[in-house]
């Protein structure tokens, strides 16, 4: 009883963590965000929950590409601001990403409930905000785009800090853009290009190489555009340090995202052929196949500049899988416009891709200008576009039975011993009794590809071909 009475007095010792709960909307640059956000507020205390109900600090990363984006974080915020006031106040509040960029002092005014306002390029602010906030002084809001400031920040601790969940990682190397398509806000809300320098990447990844990590995700608004200093002072290009990942013990695989045709440099290309790491899977985007949409949209490239890319990026490397993105209903889009966009799709045979429906964003050109497509016949376009891609799509999966691959096992599957990886051309594919070699590059005989997976058994050595060590 005496023990019980002791234990029950003595101060605690080692307090509850705090829970911290992210929202994470749009792009893979902004699931990275979260990861680091979550990294720079574990020093505070703050373990990570996927229950709302249980946060004391939440977090929506937000993105302003798709429609309404904004009128969908007050939505959100409505329901935050409701569990906010259930725990008597007890819960911080904060939007970050590209929202918040372009819209801080409106989200201030609109939703009290909001404590931190914080843009993309300065999330390494949170600390000393969410202090101040705590003491009820200071500036709740952060947003500028000194992304030199924030990777200085966050440079010091490199990838010791990162919370790894599995054998592969995203790793920023540019962030910005300096294209202004007349559609995009991106140059509003991330800011002019600017890129990371060659020694703090190659510390990230050796960082995250040593706790397991076998592939990473170079990320950036236009990441082809890479130019950061190396170690003598010159500009570098993201093939040259594609070599240089290349060397890090345990880096198996390199995959990059979000190209610009207009940076798809010839050094590039010829990386593609002579880097094994570097994966036969390349995200170009075109947007339309109309050169009069595209002058419209300000792309600076045609469409007989984009087919002859592509010749030369198969020349280099003839297994290469393409993806890329469409906007359909763009202003001023014809018949005409759009058939030349079919065209394209036919010659290029994309192995998936993402489409969409033109919706106007505020600030943009492209919002103001004449001759806005009919929803209805956007619409109509888009479901034609998305058959078309989708077909390609399955026969490109189908074309895999037969062939051995090596697979990256990531995770666990639905069901018994099953495990699921990722292809060269980043498929998931489905392998049953290789759970144990969650983490591990394994040839894998693909026995059938479906619309959206493919399914595979564990093959012997024997069957693997000279060329399938990707």
């Amino acid at each position: 009883m005496t023990d019980t009475l002791a234990r029950e007095a003595a101060p605690e010792t080692n307090p509850a963590p705090k829970r911290l709960f992210i929202k994470t909307y749009g792009c893979q640059m902004n699931v990275y965000d979260s990861e680091r956000m979550a990294d720079v507020l574990r020093p505070l205390g703050y373990a990570q929950t996927e229950t709302v109900d249980e946060a004391d600090f939440v977090i929506l990363n937000t993105c302003h590409i798709r429609e309404k984006a904004a009128e969908k974080v007050y939505s959100e915020l409505g329901k935050m601001r409701e569990l906010k006031d259930s725990k008597g106040g007890a819960m911080t509040i904060a939007v970050a990403g590209c929202v918040a960029q372009a819209e801080g002092e409106e989200i201030m005014r609109r939703q009290p409930a909001v404590d931190l306002v914080v843009g993309p390029q300065a999330y390494h602010q949170l600390p000393e905000l969410l202090t101040r906030t705590a003491r009820a002084r200071g500036e709740r809001i952060g947003a500028d785009f000194a992304a030199v400031d924030k990777f200085d920040a966050l440079s010091a601790d490199g990838a010791a800090a990162r919370g790894v969940d599995g054998p592969t990682a995203f790793l920023t190397v540019q962030e910005g853009c300096d294209k202004f398509c007349t559609f995009c806000v991106v140059p509003y809300t991330r800011g002019a290009e600017w890129s990371r320098p060659v020694a703090d990447i190659l510390a990230e990844a050796r960082g995250l190489a040593e706790k397991g990590v076998r592939e990473v995700t170079l990320l950036g608004q236009n990441v082809n555009a890479y130019d950061g200093l190396d170690g003598a002072g010159a500009a570098s290009t993201l093939a040259r340090l594609s070599y240089a990942l290349a060397e890090i013990p345990g880096i198996q695989r390199i995959r990059y995202t979000t190209s610009h045709p207009n940076d798809m440099s010839d050094e590039l290309i010829q990386a593609h052929r002579d880097v094994p790491a570097l994966m036969p899977y390349l995200h170009l985007p075109v947007q339309s196949g109309s050169d009069r949409i595209l002058r419209l949209m300000n792309r600076k490239h045609g469409r007989t500049k984009y087919l002859e890319l592509i010749d030369r990026i198969r020349e280099a490397r003839p297994d290469m899988a393409m993806s890329g993105d469409f906007i359909v209903g763009f202003p001023g889009e014809t018949d005409r416009d759009f058939e030349d966009t079919l065209d394209l799709v036919r010659k290029v045979n994309y192995a998936s891709a993402f489409s969409f429906m033109y919706s106007p964003r505020p600030g943009t050109p492209a919002a103001t200008m004449a001759a806005q497509v009919p929803a209805e016949v956007a619409r109509e376009r888009l479901q034609v576009l998305q058959a078309l891609l989708l077909e390609q799509q399955i026969a490109f999966n189908a074309s895999q039975k037969g062939r051995t691959l090596d697979v990256l096992f990531q995770k666990k599957g639905r069901h018994g011993r099953q495990a699921i990886g990722r292809s060269p051309y980043l498929q998931s594919v489905h392998v049953d009794d290789a759970d144990h070699l969650i983490g591990r590059l394994v040839p894998v005989e693909i026995v059938s590809g479906q619309q959206n997976s493919l399914t595979g058994r564990l093959a012997t050595m024997a069957d693997v071909p000279q060329r399938a060590a990707v």
